[in-house]
Parts: C-alpha cells; structure tokens; sequence
C-alpha cells in the first residue's frame, strides 16, 4: 500500500469522497453530518491522504488541525473493493504518527451511533480510542459518537 498526500484533484478521489457524503446523508440528517465537502477539506488547516495499490484507489483519510496539541480524524474511507483488507488500520496508523509528529498531545473524531457506523467505532476502539463528549465546536445530538485518544 502506498499513502500519499493528496490535493484531491483526482477524479477517483472526489468520486469516493462523493460517495461518501451520500452515504453520510443517508445515514443522519443533513444537520447532524459533519462529513467536509472538497473546499472543506482543501483548507490550510487539513492534510489529507489517500492509499493506493498501483493505480487503484483503496481509501482516504485526513487530520484536521484544531489547535497545537489538538487534531481531528475526518473523511476516513475505504473504496468498498478494499474492505476489510486492512486498509482503514494502515492509514489510521500512518495518521496518527503524522499526528504525533505535528506534535499533537490528542487527536478526537465525531462518527455515528447507528449499525452502519459499527465498523468504524470497533476500528478506533481498536486503535485506543475511547468515548469521549463533544469536542472543538460539535454539540451533543443522538447521531454523533464522539471519541478521543490521547498520544
């Protein structure tokens, strides 16, 4: 597997990244999605990586700085050909050795209660995250699961 910044100019990636605010629309209310958009996840404030397996797109994940000890994990994906072939683990690690080179004390993210999302808390409660409150500017609603590791 190969992880490399992106600039998210691919038509691969934006296709996945697609897909993926369409399944976060689907799974909660528009008001209760937190996925970022393209212009979103192109600020200064975000690095964002993508997995590669020759020229085939595996998935994509970002770190979203919050402030100088404090990151955030957003747009975590993988393509549905690569699931469970521990893409999701290798770019979770990669992320979170970026995020303690940023010198980052904690890194947090908001994902959701329902089945669908099931997957993605066993992997980050895996990877030693544990549930925590709202964080940065999110506020408590019944479709977000808020959850923090300290590195």
């Amino acid at each position: 597997m190969d992880i490399r910044i992106d600039d998210l100019s691919g038509a691969e990636i934006q296709k996945l990244l697609t897909e993926h605010l369409e399944d976060m629309h689907t799974a909660s209310p528009a008001e209760c999605v937190h996925a970022l958009d393209l212009t979103e996840l192109k600020k200064p404030n975000i690095l964002f990586w993508t997995v590669w397996e020759n020229t085939q797109l595996l998935g994509c994940g970002a770190l979203k700085t919050i402030d100088n000890q404090h990151g955030e994990i957003k747009s975590m994906r993988t393509t549905s050909t690569a699931r469970n072939k521990g893409v999701a683990s290798t770019l979770l690690s990669h992320i979170l050795d970026a995020a303690g080179h940023k010198g980052f004390k904690k890194i947090s993210l908001e994902t959701g209660p329902q089945d669908f999302f099931a997957p993605a808390r066993k992997l980050y409660k895996k990877h030693g995250f544990n549930e925590c409150g709202p964080f940065s500017d999110y506020k408590l609603d019944p479709y977000s699961v808020f959850m923090t590791k300290t590195l």
